[in-house]
């Protein structure tokens, strides 16, 4: 070989691995925690009694959103948003039933699945219990590992959890004095190692910090001073029947905190892992809660100021039940140390993640894709307004248009109440303009009427008039 040639091959050498990378699809892990709230991350709240540094470093190390909305402000519905990319007023589960995604609803795992990702699920679905047509493996998950039902999500403790095993979701049996999240984690970064190779998309809906109130103990005496009594002062016991959901909790204070510390270690370990296998350079990590803040099993929003400066929890439209935390880390793909205002949700995900990984996008579906914002660009595609609606004790709906928000709040049987909020000057939503503000209550009126359609299953009795 002459000096040229050899030169020449040299070079290829040298540039094909630079050339493989840039081509290589994206490996995208998306981490939803269970019920937190806007402001219990110190990224978003930094006087939050329970700091959260490793989490907090997707923010240092990545973007920062400000302005990200779940699908709605319970589990089952705001999942169902994500997967499908479709808002309340047209997606098929709308409230927190045990009702099934049907066989046509198509999935973000089904759309990287088919473009040559492996799929692996770890946590929460609530889309579907074996042997129905919600049932993971039916929706292009290779692996999964937890819980498919909510209430049995309610217990860190249980008998058994659900795995995929030869193309089939089945109940298997467990210790019941091991931590499920503990052993959700291990199978999360088990996939990791076992996909390093390939391109993958892990989905981890981790199930804390929801009720019940319950952690290991060395996560618990983290919170407990030397004669067991609690570094967040004077505690309220929460009691119930053992019959309940939720068990009798001596120190919830102390065990959410230890909860919200173990997620911040799962999360730091999740990160270290990448780092290890060299995947940080083409590894997206999202991080992201199913809704607001909850006040169950004997949770306390309001002493840990779980939903920052927002209005509501969740199982409201307020700000507090559907504004939530989304933190994106991709080093060379998504800028650094970067806050960014762009109002986009749950359903924007499906469309985002396809964009990301060039697999065709579904049509008939409400998001749109993100990525130049994600890539720190200027973002052209926004929405006009969202929307969200759910029924639970009373029918709610709500409409964002900017800076304006609207809700509708209707009891069966009672006159229906309708305000107005300007979330720039009234992040709090506290002052109440729907009366000084006729013609802005009109056309997001008008807009909530145009953006639904009558399920298309009888769950719930939905108002949609």
């Amino acid at each position: 070989m002459n000096i040229r040639n050899k030169m020449i091959a040299l070079a290829m050498a040298l540039y094909a691995p630079a050339a493989m990378a840039q081509t290589k699809k994206p490996n995208i892990i998306f981490i939803i925690a269970d019920d937190l709230g806007y402001g219990n991350l110190t990224a978003y709240n930094p006087g939050h009694k329970v700091p959260t540094p490793n989490i907090d470093r997707l923010a240092k190390e990545g973007t920062k959103f400000t302005r990200f909305y779940s699908g709605n402000t319970v589990c089952a519905p705001s999942r169902c948003a994500l997967m499908t990319g479709k808002h309340m007023g047209h997606a098929y589960i709308r409230g927190n039933s045990r009702e099934p995604l049907r066989l046509q609803d198509t999935t973000i795992a089904t759309r990287l699945h088919n473009n040559g990702y492996t799929t692996g699920m770890f946590g929460k679905w609530g889309l579907g219990e074996e042997n129905t047509s919600g049932a993971p493996e039916k929706h292009g998950f290779d692996a999964f590992y937890g819980y498919l039902n909510q209430t049995h999500a309610h217990h860190y403790y249980t008998n058994s959890l659900l795995e995929i095993q030869n193309g089939k979701t089945v109940r298997v049996p467990l210790d019941s004095t091991e931590y499920s999240d503990e052993l959700i984690v291990q199978k999360a970064l088990s996939f990791i190692k076992s996909n390093k190779d390939k391109p993958f998309f892990l989905y981890m809906p981790l199930t804390i910090p929801h009720a019940e109130l319950y952690v290991p103990q060395p996560y618990l005496q983290r919170w407990l001073n030397a004669d067991g009594s609690s570094k967040l002062g004077p505690e309220t016991p929460f009691v119930t029947a053992e019959t309940k959901s939720y068990h009798s909790q001596p120190q919830p204070h102390a065990a959410f905190a230890g909860m919200i510390t173990k997620l911040d270690e799962d999360v730091a370990r999740v990160l270290a892992l990448v780092k290890e296998l060299g995947l940080d350079d083409n590894t997206y990590i999202f991080f992201t809660s199913d809704n607001g803040p909850h006040k169950e099993g004997g949770a306390d929003p309001e002493y840990f100021n779980s939903n920052g400066p927002l209005r509501g929890i969740k199982r409201d439209l307020y700000e507090g039940g559907i504004r939530v935390p989304l933190l994106v880390r991709a080093p060379g793909k998504v800028p650094a140390g970067v806050t960014r205002n762009d109002i986009w949700a749950f359903w924007d995900i499906l469309p985002t993640f396809c964009d990301l990984t060039n697999a065709p996008v579904p049509g008939n579906i409400d998001g749109l894709s993100f990525t130049s914002a994600l890539a720190g660009k200027k973002q052209v595609q926004q929405h006009p307004y969202l929307y969200w609606q759910f029924n639970e004790k009373q029918y709610k709906e709500a409409v964002l248009q900017g800076d304006w928000k609207l809700i509708r709040l209707k009891a069966k049987g009672q006159p229906e109440v309708v305000e107005l909020y300007n979330l720039r000057s009234d992040i709090g939503e506290t002052h109440d303009v729907a009366k000084q503000q006729p013609a802005k209550v009109k056309e997001l009126y008008t807009l909530a009427q145009q953006s639904k359609t009558k399920p298309e299953n009888s769950i719930f009795d939905w108002d949609i008039e």
